[in-house]
C-alpha cells in the first residue's frame, strides 16, 4: 500500500521533461530524510531542475545504485479519460502520467526505504533521481560528475526502466542532431532574388538518407533489431507559403548506435556539412554488459529472472557504464505502454518492483 501511496504523490507532480522538478524532489528529499537517509540535492545547471542522490548504509563502502528519473514526457494526447497526473484505479491498472515510465520504479525504491534502513547492511544502497532523462539524459550526467564525492565507487547500478522486471544487458546508443539551412526570403516568381532554404538543406537529406543505407552493411549485433545501427530523419520543416521562397529550413536527424559504435559519429560527416548549421540535441552511449558479470547475476537472482540479451530502447545505463560504474536495465512494467495516454503499472508490477529491491537489501545484509 506505501508504494501505490508514494506513486499517487508522484504524479501528482507535472514534472513534465524540461520544466522544473523542485517541488517533487522537495517532497522526496523530505520523505528519506525523514526515514534517516543521507540525501543530497543537486541543482543543475538550468537553475529550476535538480537530481538527487540519497544513501542508505556508509557511503565509504562500495555499494549499488538504483537509477531512476522524475521527468515525464507531455500528457496533452486526447486518449486520456481522465486528468494524467492524477493517479487512477481500473482494476488492478494504476493509471497516469509516469506511472510506468518510471515513476512506478521511483515509488518501489522509495516504499522500501523504511525496511531498508532496518536492515544490518554490509553495503550501501544508493537512489539516484535525475531529470530530463526525456530529453536525452541530461540531468544524470551532472549527477554522474559528483559521483566520486558523494560514495565510493559503486560495485554496480540498477536502471529501472519498464523492463518487466528482467535484467536488460544491452541497448543502442544515440544520438540527435538539428541540421538548419537559411535564405533569403521573396515572391516565388523571383527566385533569383532570393536563396531557396528548402533548397540548401536538400544535399544534407541526401546524405542522411544514403548514410542510412549505408549502415545495412554493418557492423552488426545480433542481439539488435535490426542488427546494425540507423539513421532516420525524424522531423523536417521550412517554408511559409507556396508562393514565398523559404528563409529557413531544419531538419532533425537521430542515430542509434550498436555497442561499440558511436552515435555523435555516425552523424558528424551531416553536422560538417557545408551550407548548414548544426546543433547536438541530446546524446548517450549504448549499453553492454556481459551476461556472466556479477551484477547480471545479482539482478537475475533478486527479479526471479533470467536476463535479456538486448531492448531497441536507450537509457542512462550506458552513462553510468561509461563512467566506469557497471550497469544493468531491470524495472517493472511494459515499455509498450510508456508515453502513451492512459499509461499504467499494475498493482502487482509495484509490489514486484518493491520486493526485488527489498531482495537487493536482504544480499548485502
Amino acid at each position: 500500500m506505501r508504494a501505490v501511496e508514494i506513486l499517487e504523490r508522484l504524479v501528482a507532480f507535472p514534472s513534465v521533461v524540461g520544466t522544473s522538478n523542485r517541488a517533487l524532489m522537495e517532497y522526496v528529499a523530505h520523505y528519506l530524510s525523514e526515514h534517516g537517509a543521507r540525501v543530497t540535492r543537486l541543482v543543475g545547471p538550468e537553475g529550476d531542475r535538480e537530481n538527487l542522490f540519497a544513501t542508505i548504509g556508509d557511503p565509504s563502502l562500495p555499494g549499488y545504485v538504483l537509477s531512476g528519473h522524475v521527468d515525464v514526457v507531455p500528457a496533452q494526447e486526447p486518449g486520456w479519460i481522465g486528468d494524467p497526473f492524477v493517479l487512477r484505479r481500473d482494476g488492478p491498472r494504476l493509471i497516469g502520467r509516469g506511472a510506468c515510465d518510471m515513476k512506478g520504479f521511483d515509488a518501489a525504491v522509495l516504499a522500501a526505504v523504511p525496511e531498508l534502513m532496518a536492515m544490518p547492511l554490509k553495503a550501501p544502497v544508493h537512489i539516484a533521481l535525475s531529470y530530463d532523462e526525456e530529453a536525452g539524459c541530461r540531468g544524470v550526467r551532472h549527477l554522474l560528475a559528483k559521483l566520486p564525492e558523494l560514495c565510493a565507487a559503486p560495485l554496480g547500478c540498477i536502471v529501472g526502466e519498464p523492463s518487466g522486471l528482467v535484467p536488460v544487458l544491452a541497448h543502442k546508443g544515440k544520438a540527435a542532431l538539428r541540421l538548419v539551412a537559411t535564405g533569403v526570403s521573396g515572391h516565388s516568381s523571383r527566385p533569383d532574388l532570393g536563396q531557396n532554404a528548402i533548397h540548401a538543406l536538400t544535399p544534407a537529406l541526401s546524405a542522411a538518407v544514403a548514410l542510412a543505407e549505408s549502415l545495412t552493411s554493418g557492423p552488426r549485433d545480433a542481439r539488435f533489431t535490426p542488427a546494425h545501427s540507423t539513421v532516420q530523419i525524424g522531423t523536417v520543416a521550412g517554408g511559409q507559403a507556396l508562393n514565398i521562397i523559404p528563409d529557413r529550413a531544419e531538419a532533425c536527424i537521430e542515430a542509434r548506435a550498436i555497442p561499440g559504435v558511436d552515435p555523435r559519429q555516425i552523424l558528424a560527416p551531416l553536422a560538417g556539412m557545408r551550407g548548414v548549421d548544426s546543433e547536438w540535441l541530446s546524446d548517450y552511449p549504448a549499453l553492454a554488459l556481459d551476461a556472466d558479470h556479477p551484477l547480471a547475476v545479482l539482478a537475475s537472482e533478486i527479479s526471479g529472472h533470467a536476463p535479456l540479451q538486448a531492448v531497441s530502447y536507450g537509457t542512462e545505463a550506458g552513462l553510468f557504464q561509461q563512467a566506469g560504474v557497471p550497469a544493468i536495465v531491470c524495472g517493472p512494467g511494459d515499455i509498450a505502454r510508456a508515453h502513451k495516454p492512459e499509461e499504467y503499472l499494475t498493482e502487482p508490477e509495484l509490489a514486484g518492483a518493491t520486493e526485488m529491491v527489498l531482495a537487493l537489501g536482504r544480499r548485502l545484509c
